[in-house]
């Protein structure tokens, strides 16, 4: 063998390594089609894995989670979701690309740290709730597939997982009302902004941050919903996953610009007391 071909299959060789290794043991861990250190539950509708040692005996109700998911969004998993239940904070660091309790990844797979189980046992936050939210971003990116679920407006998708699963109002989460307090006192979350460099320029009293921002962007849905119906709101969540330009497909349903469309619910909020 040539030099150059020696060094070449030695590249591919550590890559092909570095790839095993983040798949099996690192960040990529979600998109492995084995998960080594688990155990495997196959339910009616969902995948569960649970990390070996972990306690957790909560599966129907995990189950139960999927049929709801799919009857308000109107669609079907292509496959059964994948749900990773950690009891280590070592292996969640490791394996998990977010530090928050739940994450969906972008093949729909979704990972829950071990405090938001204790969180959960200790009635701080509803299990199903935080997981009918992270479903709701599973279906749309199975629906979406990768590429197109990376394209998804990141706003939208908040807003429909915390409106979906009826979050408002619980744990850390405002309630509709508080919401539109906040909004009425100068709070308020641009959706074009959110997840870019804008939104850390924007100023926003309420706390938790985060949580008042979904909350904002659902009150956005619910607002479509209630002023165009819910079969006209579902058509535009669904034409989108085609990965259609979003402010056309705004257009073509609503039949107004979003921007107008979110300065009229501003005003709407504004002058309700």
């Amino acid at each position: 063998m040539s030099k150059k071909k020696l060094i070449s299959f030695l590249i591919a060789a550590v890559v092909v390594a570095v790839l095993a290794y983040l798949l099996l043991f690192g960040k990529l861990f979600p998109y492995s089609p084995i998960a080594l250190g688990f155990d495997k539950h196959e339910l009616q509708h969902v995948v569960v894995y649970v990390e070996k040692g972990a306690m957790f005996n909560r599966f129907q109700e995990i189950d139960s989670c999927i049929p709801m998911v799919e009857n308000f969004h109107t669609l079907k998993f292509r496959k059964k979701p994948r749900i990773f239940l950690f009891g280590d904070r070592k292996t969640y660091a490791d394996r998990s690309l977010s530090k928050a309790r739940f994450c969906a990844f972008y093949n729909g797979d979704i990972v829950v740290s071990p405090w938001a189980q204790k969180e959960a046992s200790e009635g701080l936050i509803s299990m199903e709730i935080y997981l009918r939210h992270e479903l709701s971003h599973s279906l749309i990116y199975q629906q979406a597939g990768i590429l197109n679920a990376f394209r998804y407006p990141d706003w939208l998708l908040e807003g429909i997982a915390v409106y979906s699963a009826n979050q408002m109002g619980t744990s850390w989460y405002p309630s509709k009302e508080q919401t539109y307090s906040y909004i009425r006192n100068g709070d308020f979350m641009p959706p074009r902004f959110y997840k870019t460099q804008k939104e850390d320029q924007v100023n926003i009293v309420a706390r938790p941050r985060t949580p008042f921002i979904y909350c904002e962007f659902s009150c956005i849905v619910d607002y479509l919903v209630n002023k165009y119906g819910k079969d006209r709101f579902l058509a535009y969540m669904k034409e989108l996953l085609n990965g259609g330009n979003h402010d056309d497909v705004f257009k073509t349903n609503f039949g107004i610009r979003f921007d107008e469309s979110i300065e009229e619910f501003r005003q709407s909020v504004m002058q309700q007391s």
